[in-house]
């Protein structure tokens, strides 16, 4: 039996920053983020003679693009893609989030549905970084609203996003309707038995599989 802890890396969708007047909180994906990471941070799996566990970054938008942030010198409206400068004119804050992309062996998307689309943040920090950052290796999209759909509109075209850059999605897709509903502000969730708490443990099956599989080839093969 042998060990692999893949390096994971979230992107986190929502920028969103204000209360919304009717109240309520400034961004309901922090508690299906929170979740997420919880779920990560004790996972162990078997698949054929190898245990998986998983070592989480997550980039933030609010952080991301905030003061300091790694690329605040850009902004989310996107004037300074990586791959158009310089290694070496980077900031250090770039230089590690760019070092932290390649280093990946899998990727997760936590999104909301803005207008039946990406969230632009989203779209912003993913599309800063070229393709030799995320080819060969799978991502897995998580989406969720407030309301009914659980943000599968935006899923779609996610997919494609993704596809493009290199970082294949895997097929199983988990979405999450009415947040506040049905996680606690700490991302537990309200009822363990729902229905739809399966979706992310199924996804992440799918997810470690691909995962270990394109690692191998990377790791043995030197293509990429």
């Amino acid at each position: 039996m042998t060990s692999v802890t893949l390096k994971t890396v979230i992107f986190f969708g929502s920028a969103r920053n204000v209360t919304p007047p009717w109240g309520g909180e400034k961004r309901l994906g922090d508690r299906l983020l929170s979740h997420v990471k919880s779920i990560l941070s004790v996972r162990s799996t078997c698949i054929n003679d190898v245990t998986v566990t998983h070592d989480v970054t997550c980039f933030d938008p609010l952080v991301v693009f905030g003061e300091g942030g790694a690329l605040a010198h850009s902004g989310a409206h996107l004037t300074a893609p990586t791959f158009f400068q310089k290694s070496d004119d980077l900031p250090e804050a770039t230089k590690a989030m760019m070092e932290s992309i390649k280093a990946a062996d899998c990727i997760l998307c936590v999104s909301p549905e803005y207008n039946h689309g990406v969230p632009p943040a989203l779209a912003s920090m993913l599309d800063h970084f070229g393709g030799s950052c995320y080819k060969a290796k799978p991502s897995g999209i998580i989406s969720y609203s407030a309301g009914p759909w659980g943000g599968t509109r935006a899923a779609m075209p996610l997919q494609y996003m993704l596809h493009e850059l290199g970082a294949l999605p895997v097929s199983k897709m988990a979405h999450f309707p009415s947040v506040s509903d049905m996680f606690k502000e700490d991302g537990e969730l309200v009822d363990p038995g729902h229905r739809m708490a399966k979706q992310l443990p199924d996804l992440l099956v799918q997810l470690e599989w691909m995962a270990i599989a394109m690692k191998n080839m990377r790791d043995t093969s030197g293509v990429f």
